[in-house]
């Protein structure tokens, strides 16, 4: 197992190293300029070099991700160039609410998914297969901003059960602030459930016909601890791997569900810091996404390769 965490460990590496580049890279190439977004449009020419100097983008670019990264090492993200706060005081404000959403969309993803899945694999070519299918498909064609809106249209403006936007306080109004996770966390939570519904379905069609479940009736062993005693126990052993990708998928659709929803996470952060030109703020957001999904996804591998053997020695 040590040689396995060691290897993972090492294939890790390069992955941080390069997405760091791009993240560095990917936003000098977006078109516009942060000096002119700062000093506003009107700016004479040698308040823009001089905002230019101060930031560092009069540098030849290895020279700025040389600068940037060495930072990133000592744990300096940065400062806003809008707000002039830290960026890692910004994305310490916002993590929590991202987190919330995001392992909320999960809990709901794994709540619908294993028992579709599970019932349509049993069922298979039945009604109840056709049914969950069709919810299957339905689900992964719709985009997640446009079930967010007709969630909003539906439980909060015609039926008003629930609040359409922000985040509540769970130290005042625990109970209440329920109600404001409910909408953007189902609507999050609608793709995933059905990516793992089918992966679940999959997964328990294999292992049904596997020697040791026929075996298990054989031996008399009614149906129902047949599913929960060999088939599930087996069956779920490779959705953890998905799991893993699945919630990095979850952050990013975070983003999009945060905006529709006025959610305050660091999702729409990035976007508002996106509209004016705040490189440093979303460099240290996707920054800080690149890392989450390489962890989970470090763990996720760690995990399986806990659970089964056989991948440690492959």
């Amino acid at each position: 197992m040590l040689a396995f965490t060691l290897r993972r460990l090492a294939q890790a590496i390069p992955v941080v190293f390069l997405s760091t580049v791009a993240v560095f890279l990917l936003l000098h190439l977006v078109p516009g300029d942060p000096a002119l977004a700062i000093a506003g449009s009107d700016a004479r020419e040698d308040t823009l070099a001089a905002i230019r100097h101060d930031m560092g983008l009069d540098q030849p670019l290895p020279v700025q991700y040389l600068r940037w990264i060495g930072r990133v090492v000592q744990g300096d993200l940065g400062r806003s160039y809008t707000t002039r706060l830290s960026v890692a005081e910004q994305i310490s404000l916002r993590i929590p609410a991202t987190l919330e959403l995001s392992l909320a969309g999960l809990a709901i993803a794994l709540l619908i998914s294993i028992p579709t899945g599970v019932l349509a694999a049993i069922k298979e070519r039945s009604v109840a297969d056709w049914v969950v299918s069709s919810f299957n498909a339905c689900a992964i064609a719709i985009p997640n901003f446009w079930f967010g809106i007709l969630m909003i249209l539906l439980f909060a403006l015609a039926l008003g059960w629930l609040p359409a936007s922000g985040r509540g306080d769970y130290v005042r109004e625990p109970l209440k602030a329920w109600t404001y996770l409910l909408l953007p966390a189902l609507t999050l939570a609608l793709n995933q459930a059905a990516v793992l519904s089918r992966f679940v379905k999959s997964s328990v069609l294999e292992v049904l016909h596997d020697d040791y479940v026929r075996t298990a009736r054989a031996k008399g062993l009614r149906e129902r601890l047949v599913i929960q005693r060999h088939v599930l126990a087996n069956a779920l052993v490779p959705v953890a791997t998905v799991l893993g990708i699945q919630f990095g998928r979850l952050l990013g659709g975070a983003i999009v569900v945060e905006s529709v929803f006025a959610w305050p996470g660091v999702g729409r952060l990035i976007l508002q810091s996106i509209g004016s030109r705040d490189y440093s703020t979303v460099q240290g957001v996707l920054l800080l996404l690149v890392l989450v999904f390489v962890i989970v996804n470090l763990l996720t591998d760690l995990t399986y390769g806990l659970l089964d053997p056989r991948i440690r020695l492959s």
